[in-house]
């Protein structure tokens, strides 16, 4: 019996590399691994790679590594080709294949302001209000009921007078997991704070083996500084994190013209090069440690340098990212359904099918900033996570698989043949009934009255007006007792209380 989980969409993987292309990125990202190598700011990651038989070049400021091919083949012969993100529901698991081309969608970026819009009539009006604690609870409650939305990715960033960096990690954690059984994936701020994370998620999840088993936490690392360079305090944590076999992303985004080339080979070959650097660590600490292949590339604007994630280069460089992961069997975590623009409306629209249209199409199984962003990664916008969620249910509806094979032909010239005796000879009374809810009609949100956004503005309001699927109160109170550092529970309304 197959375990459950979300059932997000499976697709025929859209292919722009050949075979021959996709092992000369391969050639070309291990020789930059060996020439230049890598600038490695943590002393610990060049033990453990000296040790392992990278070569150091400890004569500049800071030691170059240089990865051999044969350290690249062992780690990835010991890594998983599946990875399992658990959740507080267990049909909200995902299981992360690599050789099934099955997507999910979710949130993402630690945005620092919260897009609030109100109604002055007819006109919306739209006020920048900051992230805090109260606003990340909203958020992941929103999560919890947008049926499109597969997991959890923190998309505020919160900036309570309270916080620090001693107790941020805990309190996002800890509020996104009391808010959303889904599953809840982060950034770690401090190294100090990962032991009480991870009593978090086993406290949750029932226990220590059965948090290893169903994993409702998971973690994000930019372990690489494109181009090349190892980061001291990120990779400090990505060896504790796979230490104690907890999924992590290894993440490489580097900016198209800035840190990374425009040239679209030049592009993957380091960001395929800066995961594999990634993965050699995240293996030597820890073998069989479950990881996912994270490329997050975007592209820089020639006039200001920001950077720009709904341009046709970034599009191909995510496809050619997804055949480099499936490539070495590892899971893709990948990018699609970001808007430059400042606000909700017709440009990011636009914007979002752009690239939601077109990198599910490679396969990737894990698609974040999908809901809500605007501004590039700076804005979340609640209604625009409705309307995304909206566009969403299109997009899966596009690449569902046709329900076509031998058992449906008896059906299907059946009812051509009673359609063909009828004198209107219309099939408008012939859907097929287990297919009816498959069929679709029109945009969820339409509106002919006030429009999209003040349908999805309506949407949103309701939706807040749902229970709340809080943790059960002797877990609360089991966390608090056990996890320091945590403030009073955020519960409906920005209300806080006891936990």
């Amino acid at each position: 019996m197959q375990p459950s989980q979300r059932e997000g969409v499976v697709v025929q993987p859209q292919r722009r590399l050949t075979d021959q292309q996709i092992r000369l990125i391969d050639g070309v990202s291990r020789d930059l691994l060996e020439d230049p190598g890598l600038l490695c700011y943590n002393a610990a990651a060049v033990r453990l790679l000296r040790a392992a038989g990278a070569r150091i070049d400890d004569s500049e400021d800071c030691p170059r590594v240089r990865v051999p091919g044969p350290l690249v083949d062992r780690a990835l012969a010991t890594v998983p080709s599946t990875v399992v993100l658990g959740a507080r529901e267990p049909c909200n698991r995902l299981i992360l294949r690599a050789d099934e081309p099955r997507v999910r969608f979710g949130s993402g970026s630690e945005t620092n302001t919260w897009l609030e819009v109100q109604f002055d009539g007819a006109s919306p009006r739209f006020t920048p209000r900051p992230g805090c604690l109260a606003r990340l609870a909203d958020s992941a409650h929103l999560a919890e009921q947008l049926e499109h939305l597969d997991f959890f990715i923190r998309n505020v960033n919160i900036q309570d007078a309270e916080i620090d960096e001693s107790n941020k990690d805990v309190n996002q954690f800890f509020t996104s997991l009391n808010h959303i059984r889904k599953h809840v994936q982060a950034g770690l701020t401090s190294l100090d704070a990962l032991d009480d994370v991870l009593r978090i998620g086993q406290i949750v999840a029932g226990g220590e083996q059965s948090f290893l088993e169903n994993p409702v936490l998971s973690f994000i690392t930019c372990v690489i500084k494109s181009p090349l360079q190892i980061v001291d305090d990120t990779a400090s944590k990505l060896l504790e994190i796979s230490k104690r076999r907890v999924p992590v992303v290894i993440s490489s985004c580097p900016m198209g013209g800035a840190t990374g080339p425009f040239d679209e080979f030049g592009m993957v070959a380091q960001i395929n090069a800066e995961i594999l650097a990634g993965i050699v660590l995240n293996q030597l600490a820890a073998p069989g440690s479950p990881v996912l292949y994270g490329a997050v590339p975007v592209r820089t604007r020639l006039d200001n340098f920001n950077d720009m994630y709904a341009a046709p280069e970034v599009i191909h460089y995510s496809i050619d990212c997804a055949q480099m992961a499936r490539f070495y069997g590892l899971p893709c975590y990948s990018t699609a359904g970001v808007a430059d623009a400042e606000v909700p409306g017709i440009q990011a629209t636009a914007e979002k099918m752009f690239t939601l249209l077109a990198v599910p199409a490679s396969g990737a199984q894990y698609i974040h900033y999908a809901f809500g962003l605007l501004e590039r990664t700076k804005v979340f916008c609640p209604e625009q996570a409705v309307l995304d969620n909206a566009h969403i249910d299109l997009v899966k509806r596009t690449f569902a698989s046709p329900e076509l094979g031998p058992q449906r032909r008896d059906e299907v010239l059946a009812m051509m043949r009673e359609v063909m005796d009828t004198a209107q000879k219309t099939f408008m009374y012939h859907v097929p009934l287990p297919t009816r809810d498959r069929v679709y009609v029109r945009f969820p949100l339409e509106d002919q009255d006030a429009g999209p956004l003040a349908a999805a503005h309506r949407r949103y309001r309701q939706l807040m007006e749902t229970p709340r699927q809080e943790l059960p109160p002797d877990i609360r109170r089991d966390i608090a007792r056990r996890v320091p550092g945590l403030l009073a529970s955020v519960g409906p309304n920005g209300q806080r209380g006891a936990s």
